[in-house]
């Protein structure tokens, strides 16, 4: 049976070795093949996660079900020349979230639904994730009560593997201190870091509740448990990690053998800090947001070059079409954003929570992204447009690293996100 290359980094990482992984999690097809790409370009496997708001059993924000967006990705591979095997599929959130207005029962039966749906289409990275109070839960909920929704997902999640002759190959990560899917409506104050005990004690309840269920034989497939290290953003700011801030936490590892840590929310870090995480056993690093955020800059850049070069009754007006939608359709938004109304529309564009990701399905917006790269192929982009609005971009079509069009432009700075979590998790 072939070694599952997830596991694999795991293992070097417990050895000693200053090994990680980044998890690229997003959707969107273009920032799929950017981080295909990477991989290719740094002969290393992709490990690609759908969240539960994204991907789920009724087909989530995205329309797609588990087997829907292992087809898209196994896609893109295939016409990147990505072996399949080199590419690890994972899920993120799996529990109660997207029902937690319901009875606990009733939702914990869509959960099992999910992780099933998740485990037979071959996904083998799996994140146990019932940290969420559903309807007369205690808030916030119990290590306990957590611990034992984990092992009954689990069990489902075994069960699943035999039927689809993966079994043995899945991976878990657990952990209550999650920070929220589809990010925080409010503005951050001062992160503080799980604390040693916090951690301790998930561990033992969740190690408790799998001995329950009879999952002992399990843990060593228990790859990583999810703490906060004090690493986060929101609309505006990023809080940075500080490697004194989690002395004390990392020892809680020390005794575990084929357990890491599990960073979530790691968008904006400095390459520095990705580096650190890394070294300090934060060795999976999860990245989102600011895939997209680099997606969005990367268009609204072109979309500039377009005003210089297509004629104003031709062009896409991609700017002004997002945000005409986004007033029109402000439900994934309003939640997020306040102040006045330029303080909204600021945000709208440019924030770090990237709440315009969640619009880009949108056929509106998808026909003008279409018109743009359309437009721009149908034209000569002059050398000295690309400095002006991606200068990296520029600096590596002079060398000859980069085409200089429109689509391989705009992969190469999704893949700028890309590049320092590469580097933090596979140099030296």
């Amino acid at each position: 049976m072939m070694t599952n290359p997830f596991a694999a980094t795991i293992a070097a990482h417990k050895a000693g070795k200053n090994a990680g992984i980044y998890s690229v999690c997003s959707a969107h097809p273009l920032v799929l093949r950017a981080a295909i790409d990477q991989a290719l370009a740094d002969d290393a496997y992709v490990l690609i996660e759908a969240t539960s708001n994204q991907v789920d059993q009724f087909g989530g924000y995205t329309g797609m079900k588990p087997a829907d967006f292992r087809d898209l990705v196994f896609g893109i591979a295939d016409e990147a020349g990505l072996p399949r095997e080199r590419v690890v599929l994972g899920g993120d959130h799996l529990g109660p979230n997207r029902w937690q207005a319901e009875e606990p029962e009733s939702a914990m039966a869509k959960a099992d639904d999910l992780v099933a749906a998740y485990v037979e289409a071959g996904y083998t990275k799996i994140h146990l994730d019932c940290s969420f109070s559903c309807a007369g839960d205690p808030f916030p909920i119990t290590d306990e009560i957590a611990a034992e929704r984990a092992a009954r997902l689990m069990k489902v999640a075994e069960e699943a593997a035999e039927r689809a002759g993966t079994a043995g190959q899945v991976y878990y990560v657990i952990g209550t201190e999650v920070p929220v899917p589809g990010g925080h409506q409010e503005e951050l104050g001062e992160i503080t870091p799980t604390s040693k005990d916090a951690a301790a004690a998930t561990l033992a309840a969740h190690r408790a509740a799998f001995e329950a269920v009879g999952l002992t034989d399990v843990w060593p497939r228990i790859a990583a448990l999810v703490v906060q290290p004090a690493v986060e953003f929101d609309h505006l700011k990023v809080v940075d990690y500080v490697h004194e801030g989690t002395t004390e936490l990392r020892t809680v590892l020390d005794d575990e053998p084929t357990l890491v840590f599990e960073a979530h929310s790691t968008d904006y870090q400095t390459p520095a800090n990705l580096a650190q995480l890394v070294k300090d056993h934060w060795a999976i690093l999860k990245v989102g947001p600011g895939l997209t955020f680099n997606l969005r800059e990367g268009l609204f850049a072109l979309a500039r070059i377009e005003e210089d070069l297509v004629a104003a009754d031709q062009r896409s007006n991609l700017i002004d079409v997002i945000e005409q939608v986004m007033v029109e359709q402000p439900g994934y938004w309003e939640k997020y954003y306040e102040g006045d109304e330029d303080t909204k529309r600021i945000a709208r564009k440019y924030s770090y929570s990237d709440r315009m990701r969640y619009y880009w399905p949108n056929e509106t917006i998808s026909a003008a992204v279409d018109k743009l790269l359309a437009n721009l192929d149908a034209v000569a982009i002059p050398e000295p447009l690309v400095s002006q609005y991606m200068p990296l971009q520029y600096e590596r079509v002079r060398t000859g690293e980069l085409a200089l069009n429109a689509k391989a432009l705009l992969l190469d700075r999704v893949r700028d996100c890309m590049r320092p979590y590469a580097a933090a998790c596979f140099g030296a």
